[in-house]
């Protein structure tokens, strides 16, 4: 099995599982419960939030753990909009976003009233800072900007737009960290970010599992209410278990980092140079400013759906467009935000890799990838 689609979700770490079991089996109680079992796991979820926070380089008091980026966004952005309504109802941010924040914005725009601002990006889909400054207003209280777009792969300047928001102290900054996280180093606090996403399932964590990044003294309005769990953030009873475990997959990818970050990127760029000499395939991630994990490209002369069911009839896992939007439409939002062709928009393929690959994936996938072109090529025709 090729497993090629990581940027949807990554297999969990075997040490990872058997830590949630483990905890499952001994750690059930409620940290909130006043008993003893209770406080068991009430202090080793304290210790689980102080690893996040170190790994993650902030203060323990700025971890809210979640279910995940979907939860994450929302939870951000709508708390940040409800609760700073009153200083202005202006919002910002770019075309390529995440469906979780797309769809979110859209929501506080048709249903609540606020206004939204959507940043174009250029051809190789960068935001860039002039045009965030031009749009900027009195009434602006909250941009958000993805580090690392989940189609293409394109590196967004969070540092140079952390740095221009601080001379607007009304505005909050959040960023979509999600694909970023483990594979491309992000300082929360050099960057100037007040909210910051992170889902464990897309570093070898499980799924259902996440992390919110609430900078001191940002207030949000909470989405569930109910409980004072999570610094009275988001109420329900925590996933101990899965909380260790994200903790868990967390270091185990940083550590992973250090040490495969340049085979990673090695391998993305042998196999985008090996798909720029295929006939009929056009590569939509650009070279520079990119995450090392991430390659998009297009065949227009095939559909899209086809040549994944193809790929995956040969044991090589591949997806279009981003897992959350690819059952609902086959056109890519992001690359039609990158002024490219409808056929291309609507021919593109997701390879996303993993620190757990090696070079030798290339020949088989390149190998088995041409021939499918070359049969489906005539099918459609």
């Amino acid at each position: 099995m090729l497993y090629l689609d990581n940027s949807a979700t990554t297999m969990p770490y075997p040490e990872v599982i058997s830590t949630f079991t483990q905890v499952t089996k001994d750690y059930f109680a409620n940290p909130s419960s006043l008993h003893k079992l209770g406080s068991e796991a009430e202090s080793l979820l304290t210790e689980t939030r102080k690893q996040v926070a170190h790994l993650l380089g902030v203060d323990e008091q700025e971890i809210v753990f979640t279910s995940g980026g979907t939860e994450g966004n929302n939870l951000a952005i709508k708390g940040a909009a409800f609760a700073n309504k009153n200083n202005g109802k202006h919002l910002i941010t770019s075309l390529i976003e995440h469906p979780s924040v797309l769809e979110t914005f859209k929501q506080l725009e048709e249903v609540f009233g606020f206004e939204v601002t959507y940043l174009p990006v250029d051809e190789h889909g960068y935001v860039t800072c002039d045009k965030l400054k031009q749009e900027l207003r009195d009434d602006t209280i909250l941009v958000s900007i993805m580090h690392v777009n989940n189609e293409v792969g394109t590196i967004q300047p969070i540092n140079e737009i952390g740095e221009l928001l601080r001379a607007y102290p009304n505005i909050l900054f959040h960023v979509d960290h999600v694909q970023g996280v483990a594979k491309v180093p992000l300082d929360f606090k050099r960057a100037n970010i007040d909210l910051c996403t992170i889902s464990g399932h897309k570093f070898h964590g499980l799924n259902g599992t996440g992390a919110l990044f609430v900078r001191k003294g940002v207030q949000l309005l909470p989405i569930f209410t109910g409980g004072s769990q999570e610094l009275q953030l988001r109420s329900g009873t925590e996933s101990l278990a899965g909380n260790i475990a994200l903790a868990k997959a967390l270091r185990m990818s940083m550590e992973q980092f250090k040490e495969k970050q340049s085979t990673l990127k090695e391998i993305q760029t042998r196999l985008m140079r090996e798909l720029i000499k295929m006939d009929g395939v056009i590569v939509n991630t650009p070279f520079e400013q990119v995450a090392p994990h991430i390659i998009n490209f297009s065949v227009p002369k095939v559909k899209a759906e086809v040549l994944v069911h193809y790929l995956a009839e040969h044991n090589i896992f591949v997806s279009t467009t981003s897992a959350c939007s690819s059952r609902r439409k086959s056109i890519s939002h992001t690359l039609v935000a990158m002024n490219k062709s409808q056929d291309i928009a609507t021919s593109s393929i997701r390879v996303s890799l993993s620190f757990e690959q090696s070079k030798e994936i290339i020949a088989p996938f390149i190998e088995r990838l041409s021939e499918g072109i070359i049969k489906l090529s005539k099918v459609m025709r």
